[in-house]
């Protein structure tokens, strides 16, 4: 690529100074000067594919040159094409440039008028606004010298690579300024060509057709760039399919792919409606939005049917479902490249979407790598960026293999920042990365892990709480219709009073001296029921058993606290004699009664002693071999758990923790370095001492 071209980034940057003096908001910038760039990148390709038509066909009828061109289903502006004459040669007459600029725009062939905008109304539907644009700075007066500055450049010399390369770097400046780019995160050169050369590393160069997909295609930089690259080294003939949601990066991405030899680029929404659902690619790459809620297409996601998602992931977060999109579409024999941030990697526990989806990718054993990236790499985030390696049709050797390479600190730094990005890979670290990945064994970056390493259980158990001596409250039995023997739930209390004291509270002491309550506060209250709905069953609910100064009477003359320290319910007999039932919980408990023939309505206060029971949960290694992975289980518990427990419910979950197989411990210094450091330190502080004496 000539270097040449990005010259011409710092003359694009120059009409802006035109939108600042006018006070236009830098925010407002990329609407304001994207329609142009796409207007230059149009004519800019319409002279240089006329100039090559006419090289190929020499001097002809200019009638049957005109048919020649159209049949190349370019595009077509009469001023550019018949009178030869570009947006440079409009600028040079002033006087005539408002009628001559607006014929100029209407000249285009109606496809390229519709992407840019051309005389659309404020309703119609547009991608690129172009007059709308027009008509504000020629209100503001500057559409003249604004249309001028951009005729200056002349990007003819340059083949599609180039301006492409050009367009991102554009695009990324915008992305910088603009609000509304959240998420997006634009691919840099130095990581294009890592991906390529990932794919170029597992693709045979023979005759047979490659396709590729994009499904979050933006302007198309990463998917023409990977085409591009693999042209540069392959002889295979490629078609690039890609679609986007944005208005303007799609506008920008069909008008670049009018000027490629098969490229098929569509506008829509990719999660809910499906250009190419009938289609299966050979090559799928990506760079789908981080982080972005799909709340607003909660309703098409539920009701897909096309049976793509598996599982859905938090609400927040929508990349995992472009995740299984792409495996969707990704050919039985296909390859992916995708970059995902580090939440695909492990947000979500055990059966939440996010894990769930991760599972049935490792199930279905389609990823054979995921890359590390520095940090600072792409232009508008700072965080780690993850390369997923999916892969359809692994060799018998990579068969249920996963390798991690950490390509952390494979960069080089920029010595110009350009956004947040700061760090750059060599084509020794792309190398490096590749040829890890070829050789598929471990080294000091890379790890080769069966994909059962990153699966475990998360087994669900409900405990019993015990005493310091060991035991839970024991609970009589009890004997069923139907002969059984089992375990009552609960040992009633016969109750005659409650005391409870609140030492934080003015009035803390209250007790309650009678187990059926018919009276209350009339000046408060306007009934019984309204009583008890909007105070004492909150006052009852609030008794905590574990509250030293709470106190149980029953009508036996016993009474039940809890010991803290014990973990144990006491009861003391009529004689003070005191008595551990082991742990449990003192259970109070209030309800309304309608009054009935018999009985006045009435609040009944009743008191129970059960178990007390801890729901938990256990992370335990898992192995795909059931009788294995019980063991891991039971072996697991009988280490570990200590308390009575019962076994609930046992999920499965699959996360990757790069930092757990790359943790590197910090060596820890000598203790008679740091000793001698703490000497010097006190006799720093002592002469200090000493001087503010003096």
């Amino acid at each position: 690529m000539s270097i040449n071209i990005l010259k011409y980034e710092s003359d694009i940057w120059k009409t802006a100074n035109l939108l600042i003096a006018s006070g236009i908001k830098q925010s407002d910038f990329p609407k304001f000067m994207m329609p142009f760039f796409a207007l230059l990148m149009v004519e800019s390709r319409l002279v240089r594919e006329a100039k090559r038509l006419k090289e190929e066909i020499g001097d002809i009828d200019i009638e049957d040159f005109i048919e020649m061109f159209q049949l190349e289903g370019l595009g077509y502006n009469d001023f550019v094409i018949r009178k030869n004459k570009t947006l440079k040669d409009i600028c040079k007459n002033d006087k005539a440039f408002d009628v001559d600029f607006h014929a100029y725009l209407k000249a285009f062939d109606p496809e390229t008028k519709y992407l840019l905008g051309v005389d659309k109304g404020t309703e119609e539907e547009k991608f690129l606004d172009i007059s709308g644009i027009s008509g504000q700075l020629k209100k503001k007066r500057i559409l003249f010298e604004t249309v001028q500055t951009w005729s200056e450049i002349d990007l003819t010399p340059f083949n599609n690579s180039e301006i492409t390369t050009l367009e991102e770097h554009i695009k990324r400046k915008w992305a910088d300024i603009s609000a509304e780019t959240a998420g997006e995160q634009y691919t840099p050169d130095d990581i294009i060509w890592l991906i390529t050369d990932i794919i170029l590393s597992k693709i045979e160069d023979n005759d047979s057709f490659l396709t590729i997909y994009d499904p979050t295609c933006g302007g198309g930089n990463l998917l023409f760039g990977v085409e591009d690259k693999i042209k540069e080294k392959y002889k295979r003939p490629t078609k690039t399919f890609g679609e986007d949601w944005s208005d303007s990066l799609f506008a920008l991405a069909k008008i670049e792919s009018r000027f490629r030899n098969d490229s098929d680029i569509r506008y829509g929404n990719t999660l809910t409606n499906i250009s190419f659902i009938e289609k299966r690619f050979d090559i799928i790459v990506a760079n789908p939005p981080h982080g972005i809620p799909w709340d607003g297409y909660k309703k098409d996601i539920h009701n897909d049917t096309t049976e793509r998602f598996v599982a859905l992931p938090a609400i927040s977060d929508g990349q995992l479902l472009f995740a299984q999109h792409n495996l969707f579409q990704l050919s039985d024999t296909g390859l992916g490249v995708v970059v995902h941030n580090g939440s695909a990697l492990f947000s979500g526990d055990a059966k939440s979407g996010e894990s769930n989806i991760r599972k049935y990718i490792f199930d279905n054993d389609w990823v054979e790598a995921i890359i590390q990236m520095p940090t600072d790499e792409f232009f508008n985030t700072g965080i780690y960026t993850y390369l997923w390696i999916f892969n359809k049709n692994k060799v018998a050797e990579r068969k249920d293999k996963v390798m991690l390479i950490n390509a952390a600190d494979l960069f080089v730094p920029l010595k110009k920042s350009k956004g947040k990005k700061r760090k750059e890979m060599s084509d020794e670290n792309r190398l490096d990365i590749v040829k890890a990945l070829t050789e598929f064994k471990s080294n000091e970056f890379s790890k080769v892990f069966d994909k059962w390493h990153f699966y475990y259980n998360k087994q669900s158990i409900m405990l019993t709480n015990v005493d310091e001596f060991g035991n839970p409250i024991e609970m009589p039995n009890k004997v069923t219709k139907d002969s059984e023997v089992k375990e009552e739930k609960s040992i009633k209390i016969d109750v005659k009073s409650i005391l409870v004291v609140d030492s934080f509270k003015e009035n803390g002491m209250k007790a309650i001296n009678q187990t059926e309550i018919t009276e209350f506060d009339k000046t408060s209250y306007s009934s019984l029921s309204d009583y008890f709905e909007n105070y004492y069953k909150a006052f009852v609910n609030s008794i905590d058993y574990k509250d030293d100064a709470f106190i149980l009477f029953d009508n036996q003359g016993n009474s039940f606290t809890y010991d803290n320290n014990k973990e144990s319910i006491v009861v003391k007999d009529k004689k003070q004699k005191e008595s551990f039932l082991g742990n449990g919980k003192i259970v109070i408990k209030s309800s309304y009664k309608k009054a009935t023939k018999t009985k006045a309505e009435h609040i009944l206060v009743t008191a129970e002693l059960t178990k007390d029971f801890q729901k938990d949960y256990e992370v335990i290694p898992y192995s795909p071999i059931e009788e294995t992975n019980q063991k891991y289980i039971a072996d697991f518990m009988a280490k570990y758990v200590t308390k009575p427990f019962e076994y609930l419910e046992n999920s499965i979950g699959v996360e990757i923790n790069f930092n757990k197989v790359f943790y590197k411990p910090e060596a820890l210094r000598d203790i008679t370095d740091i000793t001698a450091d703490l000497m010097e330190l006190e006799n720093d502080l002592a002469n200090l001492e000493k001087e503010l004496a003096i």
